[in-house]
């Protein structure tokens, strides 16, 4: 057990009472001009795992406040709530349940038991089964009905089911072609809209494709529902049923007695959907896709993160850091909203997966006890590639009337290891000068008499960069975020492993398709369904 900790609001915090006396004190315009500008760059950054760099020099922080982040992250006990998390104290207090999705990653913490299970052996002992499975599939040894080999996965699920399996899928999927990993391709079926599926099924081989239902009570509509229109086309393929599905459930699921799945694959109620990507969420198809010595990888790269964030000084600790600076920037600079922008093509589906774990977690208005609180908590989310977004919405965050602090990712070497040289520059060059012209542009401006010309500057970013996207990078990279909006949640005193704003569309959903509603909810209802 760690030492007692206190559970308290931030606005009663002395420390941050401090940072709002700090407003304002920090101009980028200032702060990176000439020399010592380039001096910042290289103090403000943080080394992470897997080769990755955290550097903060583009944010509007100094030593004085970053001081004071020091007795915040002293005074809200948050490296104890940290390993109090990881050690299987009861954090989900809207649940009543315990957080354990590092223990997937083996590094930190002690062994938890619950009713006699060994949870760190248990989640191992799944990898293992995958592994094990993975390999029979990659073998031969496993085939569909006319002794073919499998040679596409799809993956039937929805919410934390979707989102980081496929975000990470596809940010390895080059990679994997150009290190000669890629052993079969991945779908990903997730919306209840017919189209979804419909479109995923018309562009495979039925007959060659082994198909995960994820779901964690086997009872979630929009999956069962996929389930079912993937079991019909699976039917007048003219293929067996039991020949082309696994599941992913819990223990007690109705799924696991199933016999339309020829295997099962475990998870539990203390591994919340946006982070279980390195759970048997995201094992099953992540190892089937380009094996288990890739996924292994992925694994320890977060592993590798999740010791980062134990650092005791901040100024090493990149996660608490990029918390600190976020709850800076959102309850005393007073921004909204955040945009993730990664110049990267493999993490085109990040920034979706981001969402849903930063807003999914810290989207909450009461406390972790269920009372109000009077300070505004988890910004938006957004993002797209770069350079695209450059081209969409980049014209808002330059010269827009809201500040929004941008999340910058970027690397030295593209994954396929192809590129030409036009006008006496690689296409991964101009990448990179465009990330960093972008850095500056949005930090210092341009002055111009012309006001459509004019650019404030004074726009925050951060940039997390590394060699390039690989297995142990892609792991460090989704620690780093989870472990980030997990601190968040602590500042903010709030419960970010539970999701109630999910269930209420739920419940009224299935009021409609039963029939029992009047009122508004009839009206609108009567609109769409004839």
């Amino acid at each position: 057990m760690t030492a007692k900790i206190n559970w308290d609001n931030l606005n009663k915090m002395e420390s941050f009472k401090k940072l709002k006396e700090l407003k304002g004190s920090v101009s980028l315009k200032k702060v990176l001009n000439g020399a010592a500008g380039a001096k910042r760059v290289g103090e403000y950054s943080i080394p992470m795992a897997a080769g990755l760099t955290y550097n903060y020099a583009a944010k509007a922080v100094n030593k004085q406040i970053i001081s004071v982040f020091k007795q915040l992250v002293k005074e809200g006990q948050l490296l104890e709530k940290y390993e109090a998390l990881y050690n299987g104290e009861v954090i989900n207090t809207g649940e009543k349940r315990l957080v354990l999705h590092q223990l997937t990653r083996v590094q930190l913490g002690k062994d938890v038991v619950v009713d006699g299970v060994n949870k760190r052996t248990f989640y191992i002992e799944q990898q293992k089964k995958i592994a094990e499975f993975a390999d029979k599939v990659h073998t031969g040894k496993l085939v569909n009905e006319k002794g073919e080999k499998y040679t596409t996965v799809c993956q039937i699920g929805i919410g934390g089911s979707d989102l980081g399996p496929r975000a990470m899928y596809l940010a390895l999927e080059n990679w994997a072609k150009a290190n000669n990993t890629h052993l079969m391709e991945a779908k990903f079926i997730s919306n209840v809209d017919p189209d979804d599926a419909a479109s995923v099924l018309a562009s495979i081989d039925i007959s060659k494709t082994i198909f995960i239902l994820v779901s964690k009570s086997g009872t979630t509509l929009e999956t069962l529902t996929n389930e079912s229109f993937v079991k019909d086309a699976i039917k007048k393929a003219g293929c067996s049923v039991s020949k082309h599905m696994i599941a992913v459930t819990s223990e007690t699921s109705p799924l696991v007695k199933n016999p339309d799945y020829m295997a099962a694959f475990f998870m539990d109620d203390f591994i919340g959907g946006r982070y279980s990507s390195t759970s048997a969420v995201g094992g099953a198809v992540l190892s089937l896709a380009f094996g288990p010595e890739v996924f292994a990888k992925f694994l320890k790269g977060a592993g590798d993160a999740d010791k980062t964030a134990a650092e005791k000084d901040i100024t090493k600790n990149p996660a608490l850091m990029d918390a600190l600076i976020g709850v800076y920037e959102r309850n005393i600079l007073g921004f909204g909203a955040t945009a993730v922008l990664p110049y990267s093509q493999a993490l085109s589906r990040f920034p979706a997966h981001l969402q849903q774990l930063d807003m999914e977690s810290n989207g909450k208005s009461v406390n972790r006890f269920g009372k109000k609180i009077s300070y505004v908590t988890g910004p938006a989310i957004f993002g797209e590639p770069g350079t695209n977004g450059q081209h969409s919405f980049y014209q808002l965050l330059h010269q827009g009337t809201d500040i929004i602090p941008l999340q910058f990712i970027a690397f030295q070497k593209n994954q396929c290891g192809k590129d030409i040289t036009i006008e006496g520059s690689t296409s991964q060059k101009k990448l990179a000068a465009n990330v960093t012209a972008q850095i500056v542009a949005f930090a210092l401006g341009k002055d111009d008499e012309n006001p459509n010309k004019y650019f404030a500057g004074e726009r925050p970013s951060s940039l997390i960069w590394g060699k390039q996207l690989t297995p142990e990078a892609l792991g460090a990279l989704l620690s780093h975020y989870e472990n980030k909006v997990m601190f968040q949640g602590f500042i903010w005193n709030l419960n970010s492993f539970d999701q109630e704003g999910v269930q209420l569309g739920k419940v009224l959903a299935k009021a409609v398709l039963s029939g029992k509603m009047d009122g508004a909810l009839k009206a609108f209802a009567e609109l769409l369904i004839k």
